[in-house]
């Protein structure tokens, strides 16, 4: 996406992402971003084509889906330490105690369950979910946030369909992180905060081969989310090379550049090209041009935000608003709603006017207007 700055590009990213939903991996990053004293720029970049592709697994596992119900304890509540625990256990078909191992318990502890919840526990790891509140509390209170289910039915013991969502970089950073022993060494590097490490190229390889065999398998289905770079003129040859070899992969994601660079040098070069991004690499993108907005889009635009700031507004002071944005720029005229409505406030309105939009608009000035004053004022100013 190239045009002028203004033109609404990023707005245009911010809207595919809510389009995608939370299913789709989206993964937005500033060219600036790559440069970093602790790691290298193409190992950023490959982060970050790597958040941008996620791999949706179905897995057949046993399960224990219930209901927790309340249940004496054994012990009388005087021990010190957890040996294992005893929960209760409810289904449409019936009622069940079962004996977990004490991991257990910081699992329900950490999905914070309570009596009347409906959760599961997978028979392999042990890992419990929580579902939401069993809809037989649903007339417990008149206004809650609980998401209500239906209580489980057939069997407390059962395989069930489990899918999760995950991104390559969460298989990558799961694999690469140490887990630790119970030496003092270990246990000092956990309670440190870790500094950022590069994940290898060959560990990479090896979760690739996983996925592919998963995806023919059928259990995984591989996900390609979209990678957004913004301001990537910014970017220098080094990473534009690695860009070229990692678009032709297999493992890609769709990748939106956005810029509003002309004709510039590519950063690093004397080269000069178009929107600062080499040639060979401009081949293989379609450019879509952003324009900027007319009048009456900007009126628009400017009315939507100031419902969003709960602010009042009448139809002069947004046709006059609209007249600035053509004259300077729609971000200055959005800037200037807040003092505007400060103005009105302190003259004791909660309207805001044409008057007020004048006053605040004397007072900041924009860029253009900034760099006027300074040709016509040079000598006033150290240089």
């Amino acid at each position: 996406m190239a045009g002028p700055p203004g033109s609404g590009k990023t707005a245009l990213a911010l809207g595919i992402s809510q389009e995608l939903g939370s299913k789709v991996p989206f993964c937005p990053m500033v060219g600036s971003e790559v440069y970093s004293s602790e790691v290298k720029k193409t190992e950023v970049l490959m982060e970050n084509f790597r958040r941008a592709i996620g791999l949706r697994i179905k897995e057949n596992k046993e399960v224990t889906e219930l209901s927790p119900e309340e249940t004496e304890s054994m012990t009388g509540g005087y021990g010190k330490s957890i040996s294992h625990v005893i929960i209760g256990l409810k289904t449409v078909k019936g009622t069940k105690q079962l004996k977990l191992d004490p991991t257990i318990y910081d699992a329900l502890i950490k999905e914070k369950v309570a009596v009347g919840d409906v959760i599961y526990i997978e028979g392999n790891s042990g890992a419990v979910k929580r579902v939401g509140r069993s809809d037989a509390y649903a007339t417990e209170f008149d206004l809650e946030a609980e998401e209500y289910v239906p209580l489980p039915k057939g069997e407390v013991h059962k395989k069930k369909e489990i899918v999760q969502d995950v991104t390559l970089h969460d298989l990558d950073a799961a694999n690469a992180r140490p887990q630790g022993g119970q030496d003092i060494l270990s246990l000092m590097g956990q309670m440190m905060k870790p500094r950022k490490t590069e994940i290898t190229d060959k560990l990479r390889q090896e979760i690739n081969k996983v996925v592919n065999r998963y995806i023919d398998e059928g259990v995984a289905e591989l996900v390609p989310g979209v990678l957004f770079i913004d301001e990537v003129h910014m970017l220098d040859m080094e990473c534009f090379s690695y860009l070229n070899r990692a678009l032709e992969s297999s493992l890609s994601p769709i990748v939106i550049f956005a810029t509003n660079r002309g004709i510039c040098n590519v950063r690093g070069t004397d080269m000069s090209s178009p929107h600062g991004i080499p040639v060979d690499l401009l081949d293989r993108l379609v450019i879509i041009r952003t324009q900027n907005y007319d009048v009456a889009d900007m009126i628009k635009i400017l009315a939507l935000r100031a419902n969003v700031e709960d602010l009042v507004v009448d139809d002069e002071s947004l046709a006059y608003l609209g007249v600035i944005a053509q004259r300077a720029s729609l971000r200055h005229a959005v800037q200037l709603l807040s003092p505007a409505s400060i103005v009105a406030k302190t003259n004791g309105r909660d309207r805001i006017c044409k008057g007020d939009i004048e006053e605040v608009s004397a007072l900041y000035l924009d860029a253009k207007s900034s760099a006027r004053l300074l040709q016509e004022q040079q000598e006033k100013y150290i240089s």
